[in-house]
């Protein structure tokens, strides 16, 4: 988790932030620049702006406009703000990410199956690392409060989210919120929609290229009144405009596969953190008792 004191990451954090709040308002030239900066902070630091450029498919005045957008005085301090976390903000996984990858580009013949489960697992160490950095934990808090407070907790996920949606919707169960699973079997996703009312809560699951259903979804219960968390990969992506509490996460890719380890780990933490909020009012036994 993110030292909330450091202030290199609350700059970078602010800087993000008011980008993801103006996204909407900037040009399409900019909003790719704004995705591009908000995918790969971590690479920023070290990046030309023709890297840059050539990357968001615009011309280096592009990134130089955008930066001034946001107060800098051209791309050399905006990269500065990256540049001088990039010790603190890399997570030690990410080396063993490229060093993974390097393996694979250079590996001498077949691997064994062994060798592709070991691939596998550390990608999965560096994408849970990154995680653990980039939590945002205020977030986080507001995500569950809004959880507590609901009566009715709604779950979509489609594809490959769709294992998410339906861990939540068991883990859920055992709380007392009422559980809805939107699993769309038979077309018949509007109409598991239809209850769906005020003050209610939707856990929408979608990545890039998002769920066309998911996405629906989200703006069905916002045109309802009921309040979205969104698990996806950007707060600039579609579901952030709709969502009251947006969870990024980013997931490992390895031979081409993206993993779901930290989206698990992420709605696994999601579900703990609620269950505990709500047993806040049990009191043990012996603190029960008369003391007379």
């Amino acid at each position: 988790m993110k030292d909330e004191e450091d202030p290199v990451a609350t700059a970078a954090d602010e800087f993000l932030a008011q980008m993801g709040a103006e996204y909407e308002s900037l040009s399409k030239q900019l909003k790719l620049i704004a995705r591009y900066v908000e995918k790969h902070q971590d690479q920023l630091g070290i990046e030309r702006i023709q890297d840059v450029a050539e990357r968001c498919g615009v011309q280096p005045s592009a990134v130089i406009r955008f930066a001034k957008h946001f107060g800098f005085s051209g791309y050399s301090e905006m990269q500065k703000l990256f540049r001088d976390g990039i010790r603190q903000q890399l997570a030690p996984g990410r080396n063993y990410q490229a060093r993974i990858r390097d393996v694979i580009e250079h590996a001498q013949g077949p691997l064994a199956a062994a060798d592709i489960a070991h691939e596998f697992i550390g990608g999965s160490i560096a994408g849970m690392q990154e995680l653990q950095r980039d939590l945002h934990s205020s977030i986080f808090t507001d995500a569950v409060n809004l959880l507590a407070e609901a009566q009715t907790v709604w779950l979509v996920g489609s594809r490959r989210s769709f294992p998410v949606a339906a861990y939540l919707a068991y883990a859920l169960q055992h709380t007392d919120k009422q559980i809805q699973l939107v699993h769309g079997l038979g077309a018949m996703q509007d109409g598991q929609l239809r209850g769906l009312k005020r003050g209610d809560v939707l856990i929408v699951t979608s990545f890039s290229p998002y769920a066309e259903e998911s996405l629906d979804a989200a703006r069905e219960a916002a045109a309802r009144g009921a309040h979205i968390i969104a698990i996806t990969d950007s707060r600039m992506g579609p579901l952030a405009a709709e969502a009251a509490a947006v969870l990024v996460v980013h997931e490992a890719s390895t031979f081409g596969f993206r993993a779901l380890t930290n989206t698990m780990c992420l709605a696994q933490s999601l579900f703990i953190a609620l269950a505990y909020q709500l047993e806040l009012k049990y009191r043990p036994a012996h603190e029960q008792a008369d003391p007379h």
